[in-house]
């Protein structure tokens, strides 16, 4: 592992970038920060487990509000979904998933739009009534 984890090389930059909403319409002012010196930022304040408000400026990653933000941004869009489906699919296609531990819970799936809700059914502790036969 690299000394510094938080470095996005170019490999991961080209799957992450497609990802990307389109940035809305700046007003006038400085240059933004680049997409990749934001997520590198995320990065960073997540591998230190720091506040935001103590990302350092002199690293190049832009201020905490302005990664802040843009995670914020990303994690609306769904960013980081897609880009867990998009690696678990590559790993998936190299054999280099472990299924034998895999666990298929449906109850997280939701229903296209305009399709009726799936009926929950109280459980009943374990306990069922005595039959007669």
């Amino acid at each position: 592992m690299t000394t510094r984890p938080w470095i996005v090389d170019d490999d991961l930059w080209a799957r992450i970038e497609p990802l990307l909403p389109p940035r809305p319409e700046r007003s006038p002012g400085p240059k933004p920060v680049s997409d990749r010196l934001c997520l590198q930022g995320i990065l960073y304040v997540l591998h230190q487990d720091i506040a935001w408000q103590l990302l350092p400026l002199e690293l190049g990653f832009g201020s905490e509000q302005t990664c802040w933000r843009r995670l914020d941004r990303w994690q609306k869009a769904g960013v980081f979904e897609q880009l867990h489906c998009l690696l678990l699919a590559e790993l998936n296609a190299v054999g280099e998933l472990d299924w034998t531990r895999a666990c298929v819970d449906g109850s997280h799936v939701r229903a296209k739009k305009g399709e009726p809700r799936p009926v929950r059914r109280r459980s009943t502790g374990g306990k069922r009534a005595a039959s007669t036969t």
